[in-house]
């Protein structure tokens, strides 16, 4: 069954099937280096670019900045969650978020 992904009010939301699912007024931690140099870093995410699935995980294009040192950045692959037979299953912001690799994904 198709996934319907796409972001919603300026980038402000991730709707997956026309529903409200990941919101950028939530703070995502980081795994250091991912973002800034900053360990973790709590990055409060602005908008929502982009969203698209690779493989199970969805991923988002966003851009945030982190509350600790103030780094302003765009990350290009931020995963949000995952397809689980047919269901979206978002991740937990406040988990750390470790799948990134420095300069792979991000671009400051």
């Amino acid at each position: 069954m198709p996934i319907a992904l796409r972001t919603l009010d300026d980038g402000a939301w991730i709707s997956v099937n026309d529903s409200r699912q990941v919101s950028v007024s939530d703070v995502w931690t980081l795994s250091r280096g991912v973002f800034c140099n900053c360990e973790p870093a709590y990055v409060l995410l602005e908008a929502f670019l982009d969203v698209r699935v690779d493989g199970p995980i969805v991923f988002a294009k966003t851009v945030g900045q982190c509350l600790e040192c103030g780094e302003r950045a765009s990350i290009d692959r931020l995963p949000v969650g995952r397809i689980v037979d047919g269901t979206f299953e978002p991740y937990d912001p406040e988990a750390v978020q470790s799948v990134l690799e420095p300069g792979e994904y991000s671009s400051h």
